[in-house]
């Protein structure tokens, strides 16, 4: 089935191409999500019309996520973990902790953007890359610490800049 693509597509191609697809994948996903549309004559002609409004759509996208790029690198994600002997974590610190830590901080970031190849399973600081958009990746400045360590860290800091 040969598409033309209204939107980015990682796995695809970019806005405008022409792509062939099987037919369920293109029937069932990116013609009813909006992302293509058949390729025919008539269907070139109306691309053609609407492809500079999908472009500055596009645009647009990718100046927000450069924006939250900016903003996320400035943040401090800080996730709090129960830790045993040894300073050895129960569990692990995953994607869907660290979205959650976001969400407190105001951001609205979904877990699948984050991009953790192995859950942290020790304490410590960390630097996260984000995906926010297929052009624009992120980072994000993680701390895992244990219960009460960060508040002993911050009152520390705090006596020692009254100090000063």
């Amino acid at each position: 089935m040969k598409l033309i693509l209204r939107a980015d597509i990682d796995s695809l191609g970019r806005l405008g191409d022409i792509v062939s697809v099987k037919a369920g994948y293109g029937r069932n996903y990116l013609i009813p999500q909006g992302f293509a549309m058949p390729a025919s004559a008539a269907n070139l002609k109306q691309f053609e019309l609407e492809k500079r409004k999908l472009q500055e759509q596009a645009d647009n996208l990718r100046t927000q996520a450069e924006g939250l790029r900016d903003r996320l690198a400035k943040v401090e994600v800080k996730v709090e973990v129960r830790v045993g002997e040894g300073d050895k974590l129960y569990g692990s610190v995953t994607a869907a902790n660290v979205a959650e830590a976001l969400v407190e901080q105001g951001f609205d970031l979904d877990r699948r953007k984050i991009l953790l190849s192995d859950p942290i399973r020790s304490l410590g600081t960390f630097t996260i890359e984000v995906k926010l958009h297929p052009e624009v990746r992120g980072e994000i400045k993680l701390t895992v610490a244990k219960p009460g360590q960060m508040m002993e860290e911050e009152e520390t800091a705090e006596s020692e800049a009254e100090e000063a």
